[in-house]
């Protein structure tokens, strides 16, 4: 048997002959037949809202965000079709944000890609930088205890469109809804308190919770500080086809599309297993590292303690090289010395909180990484260099017994396993 992991825009074979493997997916759901008819139907018949072209004005200034590269949204179909229902608004009444978080800027080469040359030529587009305090307007205070600021441009549009896709969420619940704007668009103090090491370290802040999740909490809390006009979310299956659209008011949109993601990514385990294969869902979402996390993160739900993961991604923008987490990992000697500085009282900054989940991945199972990154600064970062999959599987079955139970996730993080 052969399985197809997701890895980069290519994907990688992994022969799983001779092995006792368990291959495990959401349920596929086909794409949708006419994605733009249903776009417009969904605008035009949204959930809890009026259609979203009676909510604009044609002398409005409208503020569309959309999330930055590491994420699959299709916005080079969403886009066009977003501004031709909106015809009446002229192109410079619109502003498309992109909502990077605490990431790097997009270059114009991967806006392109991202956005098609006819949007990045007609419309004006903004790169949000959280750590600038001039592109920051206050926004008021959260709920949760502290002032959220957010790009200039979205505090003072008239009108706010924001558009993302719903998959699950190892910290969140699921994406999509307000975290387009938190922490999309927030200043680098609102996103350290919404990436608290407590916050993060909740055994609720975890995939496919939502209610009781407290970095949830903080994101609406957050996001919910300025108005929203129209949320426009998204599902998609293993083909980056869009399934769904939810759209319209903001909660009431996103919590249906959580309710659909939550019933065909959930994979129940009759048991732990001794090796899990996993990905990051390919490209965009297997860039980097830091990203890759998130694969790990669905993995160590369902291996035995003292087991072994192996991650497949491309990682072809490093660890990245900007932010904190690389410098993070190698200044620290061990996963446990790492996760005890985090935690440790009036310790803080950014990316922080990457380096807590992958420690505490660290901590339960060995890590090994087949990706782009050099083997030296695997290894620095406490990881294992994985040349080859299968190799490091026979490796591995050859120590514990040729029989053990190998589980593979070759969509990754797209699939939310369990211990059943």
């Amino acid at each position: 048997m052969n399985v197809q992991l997701q890895y980069g825009k290519t994907g990688l074979n992994l022969d799983l002959n001779g092995i006792n493997a368990t291959v495990l997916k959401p349920h596929f759901v086909p794409g949708l037949n006419d994605e733009a008819d249903a776009f417009t139907t969904a605008l035009r018949a949204p959930i809890n809202s009026r259609p979203l072209r009676d909510l604009v004005g044609a002398h409005e200034k409208v503020a569309v965000v959309i999330p930055d590269g590491t994420r699959p949204l299709p916005s080079d179909r969403l886009l066009p079709w977003l501004f031709a229902e909106l015809s009446h608004v002229p192109p410079q009444n619109f502003m498309i944000l992109i909502g990077t978080g605490s990431h790097r800027a997009n270059t114009t080469e991967e806006l392109t890609a991202m956005l098609g040359s006819e949007v990045v030529n007609k419309y004006r587009i903004v790169n949000h930088n959280a750590h600038d305090p001039a592109t920051l307007a206050l926004a008021g205070d959260s709920a949760m205890g502290y002032p959220v600021h957010f790009a200039c441009d979205y505090v003072n549009a008239d009108r706010r469109i924001i558009l993302g896709f719903i998959e699950p969420h190892f910290m969140a619940g699921f994406s999509g809804g307000y975290k387009a704007v938190m922490p999309g668009l927030a200043g680098i103090d609102a996103i350290m308190h919404y990436h608290g090491a407590r916050v993060i370290g909740d055994p609720l802040s975890t995939w496919g919770e939502l209610e009781r999740n407290p970095t949830q909490q903080h994101v609406r809390a957050g996001g919910s500080l300025l108005p929203i006009d129209f949320c426009i979310n998204v599902t998609l299956n293993a083909h980056k086809q869009i399934t769904r659209f939810f759209c319209g008011e903001t909660m009431a949109a996103h919590l249906a599309g959580c309710a659909f993601s939550k019933s065909t990514a959930m994979v129940a385990c009759p048991q732990a297993f001794p090796i899990v294969v996993t990905t990051n869902s390919g490209y965009p979402l297997d860039q980097n590292l830091y990203q890759t996390v998130k694969g790990m993160c669905a993995a160590v739900r369902i291996v035995k303690a003292g087991g072994l993961i192996l991650a497949a991604a491309r990682c072809n923008d490093g660890f990245p090289e900007h932010g904190n987490f690389r410098t993070l990992l190698f200044e620290s000697t061990s996963p446990q010395e790492l996760f005890a500085r985090i935690m440790a009282p009036g310790f803080s900054t950014f990316d922080q909180w990457q380096n807590q989940l992958l420690a505490m991945v660290q901590m339960k199972a060995r890590v090994g990484v087949h990706c782009e990154i050099a083997a030296e600064d695997l290894r620095r970062a406490h990881l294992l260099p994985v040349p080859d999959i299968r190799a490091a599987i026979d490796m591995e079955l050859e120590r514990i017994g040729k029989d053990s139970p190998v589980a593979v996730l070759p969509e990754g993080p797209v699939t939310i396993p369990y211990l059943a």
